[in-house]
């Protein structure tokens, strides 16, 4: 053997070593916060579909709505649409193109994260997620924690479907934010009856809103359709937000001051409304610290002598802690509604919805 050889044999546990920390380094490396996804001109919509839009009942739409290369917008009439409607045209086929690029990015994002399929009743932290069944399902609460960072990017990859239930919510707490969510469906997404979905779904086919569920984000299918049911989709802009610097610590105040919701409606007349015409709920939240949150609105109709929930959604409180919404009864009969922002609620109030004949 040669002294040459017998010097490469004493140095190999060295080079063993030197392997095994580059190897280490590498998950290091790839858990490195994720970057958001370019929705480019899609960023505007909140409801884009390839063949058709359907939708029946009362829809209220907050952002654009796109389709492309279907013409067909079914029901168009009883959707109150806040943005530009592209039908078959070069804007609605840009953002098609847009969508697919965005798709492909979501669905190549590493490193993954394997997790069971059901996220009902789950707590995640910002990062990429996938299920060995390719689904995933939401059956009561998905809570989404952003440690702390607006800017944090959760991103879920399925290669089938996804479901959520009936009911179900998806709740962001410390600083997660809607535009920061992302859901790559391989085929077709449902939301459940009456359902509270947040993020941006890019499906490869189909995606169906079932009664009353309400989206804050976006619905976005390549190939198929999008059904709407009596839902509420809003989408919004999303800025990147620089983290304010941690303050020098002060003296923990002996108390901290209860959230407190107030509560106007407006549209009435001698507390009447007549169907077809709409209730706007205007309310104010404080502390103004409270700005970015959500409160939930909530309305109920009398039926046979009980209060029952017809509709719930969730709004975001603007800058100066006042928020709004406006609601259309669907049916005659007395009802009340009230906002509530963390454990702090506001008062009921009433009203009635009849029919135009009987207000005189």
């Amino acid at each position: 053997m040669s002294i040459r050889t017998l010097k490469r044999m004493r140095h190999m546990p060295l080079l063993v070593a030197l392997a095994l920390v580059a190897l280490m380094a590498v998950p290091a490396m790839s858990l490195a916060a994720q970057p958001t996804v370019n929705l480019g001109t899609t960023a505007s919509y909140a409801v884009l579909a390839g063949q058709t839009i359907t939708n029946t009942g009362a829809t209220t739409v907050t952002g654009d709505i796109g389709l492309f290369p279907g013409t067909a917008f079914t029901g168009q009439a009883s959707v109150t649409i806040n943005g530009a409607v592209n039908i078959n045209n070069a804007a609605a086929n840009q953002a098609q193109l847009d969508l697919v690029t965005a798709y492909n990015d979501a669905a190549g994002r590493t490193p993954v994260t394997p997790i069971p399929t059901e996220l009902g009743g789950t707590t995640l932290i910002p990062g990429v997620y996938a299920s060995a069944a390719g689904t995933f399902l939401i059956t009561g609460t998905l809570t989404l924690d952003a440690q702390g960072d607006p800017n944090a990017v959760f991103i879920f990859q399925m290669g089938s479907t996804l479901t959520t239930a009936s009911a179900s919510t998806v709740n962001l707490i410390n600083g997660a934010r809607f535009c920061r969510v992302f859901w790559q469906v391989g085929s077709s997404a449902t939301l459940g009856t009456n359902s509270q979905f947040v993020g941006h779904i890019f499906a490869l086919t189909s995606i169906a809103a079932q009664t009353g569920a309400t989206v804050q984000g976006q619905l976005l299918a390549r190939n198929g359709e999008v059904t709407l049911d009596t839902n509420t989709i809003t989408n919004g802009p999303c800025v990147t937000v620089t983290p304010t610097p941690t303050p020098t610590p002060t003296p923990t105040p002996t108390s901290t001051p209860t959230p407190t919701s107030t509560l106007a409606l407006s549209g009435l007349k001698n507390g009447v409304v007549t169907l077809g015409k709409g209730v706007t709920a205007k309310g104010k939240v404080t502390p103004t610290s409270l700005a970015g949150s959500q409160v939930k609105i909530t309305v109920q109709k009398k039926r046979g002598g009980k209060w029952m929930n017809v509709k719930s959604v969730m709004r975001t409180i603007r800058t100066n802690g006042t928020y709004s919404w406006k609601y259309t009864p669907a049916k005659s009969g007395t009802y009340r509604m009230r906002t509530t922002i963390a454990s702090a609620a506001s008062k009921w109030h009433g009203f009635k919805a009849v029919f135009p004949s009987l207000t005189g």
